[in-house]
């Protein structure tokens, strides 16, 4: 296989990853909290390649010789993390979050140490189950049944027929039915975390962010108290009872994108084809 194959071979396979992920990101474009995802490309190998001397003009301003690439590559496909429109739905257990911040939630899965899996969601879309080591009371949970974390690293836990109010340090209130004059009881304040290199996170599936296998949280994510926010307004999460979150995924921005490289795609394909046309005049020849 020539350099001109292997180039555009090379090029194809990076547009059919890109493809992939516009195509994700399109099928996600209702998906409560979901973040697109951007794909960024770099070049494989350039070789530079030297003319002979006499190429050398008088005033010529660029080096001698020429770059030969072999085309580019998927150099990282990373969240892109801007903040989408929050949606009422007037339900009390959705919430949602303004800012650079995520839920925590604890998987009722166990990793290969036997430790329980610790996500991340900007799905606030909750509910309250019955907590199995205290059938009187209620936990908040996602709707797989995943606990809510608090601050403590435990769940959220409400008493049974109790309503909540949670408020934007995301600090949980519940109230009890059969007495609304009561004063209400503080059930714990949720864990929220910022994401500082987001590129690091991967997505199980579920529209949950994990960690790979070996990778600590320190130096990825860091703790987020909404009561001590700093004075960089930029900086600041507040939490949002009663909203969800949108899909932050521009149909019109990936659907220009998805032909833009549907285009690059067509033409790496002609190159191939062009290539192969001209060996087979090159084995033709006759002298």
């Amino acid at each position: 296989m020539n350099h001109s194959m292997i180039n555009a071979f090379v090029s194809m396979q990076s547009m059919q990853q890109k493809l992939d992920v516009i195509a994700h990101n399109i099928a996600n474009v209702n998906t409560t909290g979901y973040k697109r995802r951007e794909a960024s490309f770099q070049d494989i190998l350039t070789n530079v390649y030297r003319q002979p001397a006499g190429f050398e003009q008088a005033g010529r301003l660029t080096p001698l010789g020429f770059p030969q690439g072999w085309g580019a590559k998927i150099g990282q496909i990373e969240l892109a993390m801007e903040q989408a429109a929050l949606h009422s739905t007037g339900n009390p257990y959705d919430l949602g979050i303004e800012g650079n911040g995520l839920f925590e939630v604890q998987r009722n899965s166990v990793d290969a140490n036997g430790e329980p899996v610790i996500a991340w969601t900007r799905d606030g879309s909750f509910q309250l189950m019955q907590d199995p080591a205290n059938p009187g009371s209620m936990i908040l949970a996602t709707q797989q049944g995943d606990r809510v974390r608090g601050v403590d690293g435990g769940p959220i836990v409400v008493p049974t027929n109790y309503s909540i109010r949670i408020d934007e340090a995301g600090r949980v209130f519940a109230t009890d039915h059969s007495n609304p004059e009561a004063e209400p009881i503080e059930a714990g304040q949720l864990a929220l975390m910022r994401a500082v290199r987001p590129q690091v996170l991967i997505n199980d599936g579920s529209n949950l962010f994990t960690l790979p296998p070996g990778v600590a949280a320190e130096g990825v994510l860091e703790r987020v108290d909404p009561t001590t926010n700093d004075a960089n307004e930029r900086q600041k999460v507040a939490v949002r009872q009663g909203f969800l979150e949108q899909s932050n995924v521009s149909l019109t921005d990936e659907m220009t994108e998805l032909m833009t490289v549907q285009r690059a795609y067509q033409l790496n394909a002609r190159a191939i084809t062009s290539s192969d046309t001209l060996m087979n005049l090159t084995n033709n020849l006759r002298v």
